[in-house]
């Protein structure tokens, strides 16, 4: 499938117009880019978008909520242990309870104790030199969420993560890697813009269709693939800008 020349027109034209950074205000973004420490964005980072669907307001004051619980210093909260003492059954968002929340920190808190960033982790797991590094990257932090866990949790991350659309930590990585300077905060060097993939959701996969971008019904990993190769048609250094536009046409702004 080739992507035209009017059509890659119209998306560069709703990134500029979408992707400013008042975008951030009501985005789940806003929530890591309160932070300097790169630890404290990764991990504000990976529970946000963990807790990334639904409603946006929901969404937003959750993540608000969620880093509240964590006194607002997520690395210093994940090293102290201080989770143990929450109750399982406090819920954190819609399905999302402290127990999720627990068995994620329990997994970061033995990566941050061997590493000083999530970077430095992907990068010397040479996440980057995989054609699908989303991928790579989250059965790493399953093996080492179960290492610490005993167990798996659906919650955190799919259970069969090679067919999965890995939205939410596709989400989190485009959030860490891109770097132009806007909304996204370009903070990992470990992989390059160039090799994510499209964070996609319900709407991002409905408005895809409705331009004919994509023919698969399922919402899986090969749909995922099958729009972001559309997309590296129109930016091969940076596709997965168009995640604005996608968002954008799709909300009509």
């Amino acid at each position: 499938m080739t992507a035209t020349d009017d059509l890659k027109q119209m998306f560069d034209e709703a990134v500029t117009r979408i992707n400013v950074p008042s975008f951030a205000m009501s985005d789940p973004v806003q929530f890591p880019r309160r932070f300097k420490n790169l630890p404290d964005i990764e991990i504000a980072s990976l529970l946000c978008s963990t807790i990334a669907w639904g409603n946006r307001k929901m969404i937003c004051n959750n993540c608000d909520r969620l880093l509240h619980v964590m006194h607002d210093t997520p690395l210093e909260y994940t090293m102290s242990g201080d989770y143990e003492a929450l109750d399982d059954a406090m819920n954190l968002h819609r399905t999302f309870f402290a127990r999720d929340l627990k068995y994620m920190l329990r997994g970061l808190r033995d990566i941050y104790s061997h590493y000083p960033t999530l970077n430095d982790f992907a990068a010397d797991h040479k996440v980057g030199d995989s054609a699908a590094p989303a991928w790579q990257l989250a059965s790493l932090l399953q093996q080492q969420w179960h290492k610490a866990n005993g167990t798996g949790n659906p919650r955190c991350l799919p259970s069969r993560i090679e067919c999965t659309a890995l939205k939410r930590l596709n989400m989190a990585l485009r959030w860490l890697v891109r770097n132009d300077g806007i909304v996204d905060m370009g903070v990992w060097n470990a992989i390059k813009p160039s090799q994510l993939y499209i964070p996609l959701d319900v709407h991002v996969a409905d408005t895809a269709r409705s331009l004919s971008l994509i023919t698969r019904r399922s919402n899986d990993r090969k749909t995922v693939e099958e729009l972001t190769a559309v997309l590296r048609q129109m930016c091969p250094e940076d596709p997965v800008k168009y995640d604005f536009a996608l968002f954008g046409i799709g909300m009509g702004l």
